[in-house]
């Protein structure tokens, strides 16, 4: 991409870019698979997403409709080739379309991000509570390894209720043909337990063991375009009996058998305490981190443009908007349940302050105290913005999609962040109150 820049009057930077053919191409191809994502389609052997929104969905051109996604996956190449940060994503300026195998002129106007100061760059005092990981935690994961060994035996024979477990033999068919999916010469099934539709439970709850009963039920099924439709099931049902559910205790002669990986009972106890203390101990330092952050933005000064604030807006409203969409809900009963439109719109404003001013505030510490990043510090930020994908892999996406300048603000910010937290002044929550009664005892015993 070729980026040419010029400062302007009011500080802002004018960039007139010229992207290539094949930067067109592939910011295309993103949008492609961007929409498809969006839309739920379907991907189909040796066709192109664009042949499937035409054949789905009746798209005769679907570069018109990606159009405006695939310009501004532009942008943060030419910020990203002037090695910018701004302080709210630009959009871009264009006077025609955009067209595969051809350049694409354009034009952004960035505001660089100002370089704010500190009242003081002090170690900050916080307050924390206690690290710890309960007995009750751990032995509620070896509950839950217990339950996943637990076995079903014969119990005294009695009419199936609902919640009972019993061993059935079905023979199922459709139509007259044999469903080898639902047919077995035994089962253990459990009523009630939402595991098949109701008319099969209400046959199943009142027979006895040793009784036979044919019956038919309805159960969702999917015809051959792929829709949902009701299938009616022929069955014919033996209980053959009425089962128990034991769940194993973990002793080290179980452990022995099951998980020899482990020495003994205690030994996996510890097992689990490890690793509960780990992933509890990295939510510990990202609360003690936040706290921290919240700390240092107190010593912020200086004033935020209203750009800045509208951007910073509109980005959360956006996940707001994704979080309404998928818990199935409107935006507007989504606020409703938040407190209503003011208190939401008050609350939003409160958070929109905090989240950038403690962003500039860590940008101030990381330049005071001449911080310097490596790699280290690039790939943990990249495993702090998504943890299950290999951070090198997408230290790579990232870059190659011009975003580096985004990657390199969150790993100077955290990098900033844990130096921050390494100096602080840290009390633990209730050891000063313990402090403060044993010097008192003390001192009333002196005289």
């Amino acid at each position: 991409m070729k980026v040419t820049q010029r400062k302007l009057d009011d500080g802002k930077l004018r960039l007139e870019c010229v992207a290539t053919p094949v930067e067109v191409n592939e910011v295309l191809q993103n949008a492609y698979i961007q929409f498809a994502q969006q839309m739920g389609l379907r991907p189909e052997k040796d066709k192109t997403v664009a042949q499937v929104a035409e054949e789905q969905m009746g798209i005769k051109n679907l570069d018109s409709i990606v159009q405006e996604q695939a310009i501004e996956g532009l942008v943060p190449y030419a910020i990203d080739k002037k090695n910018l940060t701004p302080a709210y994503p630009p959009k871009a300026e264009h006077d025609r379309a955009i067209a595969r195998d051809r350049e694409f002129a354009f034009t952004v106007v960035v505001l660089p991000k100002p370089n704010y100061e500190l009242s003081s760059y002090e170690p900050v005092s916080i307050t924390v509570q206690p690290f710890e990981v309960s007995e009750d935690e751990v032995q509620r994961h070896m509950d839950e390894t217990a339950e996943h060994y637990a076995e079903y035996v014969a119990d005294d024979p009695h009419p199936v209720a609902k919640g009972d477990s019993v061993k059935v033999k079905l023979e199922c068919s459709e139509d007259g043909k044999p469903m080898p999916g639902l047919t077995t010469e035994g089962r253990t099934y459990t009523t009630g337990a939402g595991y098949m539709p109701d008319g099969f439970d209400e046959n199943i709850i009142g027979m006895n063991v040793g009784e036979t009963k044919d019956f038919t039920f309805e159960g969702p099924s999917l015809d051959d375009d792929g829709n949902e439709c009701t299938q009616k099931v022929e069955c014919r049902a033996t209980v053959l009996e009425i089962q128990k559910k034991v769940i194993p205790a973990i002793t080290d002669e179980w452990v022995t058998k099951y998980m020899p990986m482990y020495k003994s009972a205690d030994d996996f106890r510890n097992s689990i305490r490890e690793s509960l203390e780990k992933q509890g101990r990295e939510q510990y330092d990202d609360y003690n981190r936040q706290l921290a952050a919240s700390e240092l933005a107190r010593r912020f000064q200086g004033s935020i443009a209203d750009e800045v604030y509208e951007a910073m807006r509109e980005q959360l409203m956006n996940n707001v908007r994704q979080t309404a969409q998928q818990q199935g809900k409107t935006l507007d009963a989504f606020i409703e349940e938040q407190g209503g439109q003011q208190q939401f719109g008050m609350m939003m404003m409160m958070q929109i302050r905090e989240l950038l001013v403690q962003g500039f505030a860590l940008d101030a510490l990381f330049r005071h105290e001449h911080l310097v990043l490596n790699d280290d510090d690039i790939n943990a930020a990249c495993r702090a913005m998504n943890p299950q994908v290999n951070p090198k892999m997408l230290r790579q996406r990232l870059e190659q999609t011009g975003r580096g300048f985004m990657l390199r603000e969150a790993a100077e910010r955290l990098k900033a962040n844990n130096w921050l937290l390494e100096h602080a002044n840290i009390k633990i929550a209730g050891e000063q109150a313990d402090a403060d009664k044993a010097e008192a005892d003390a001192a009333d015993a002196a005289e």
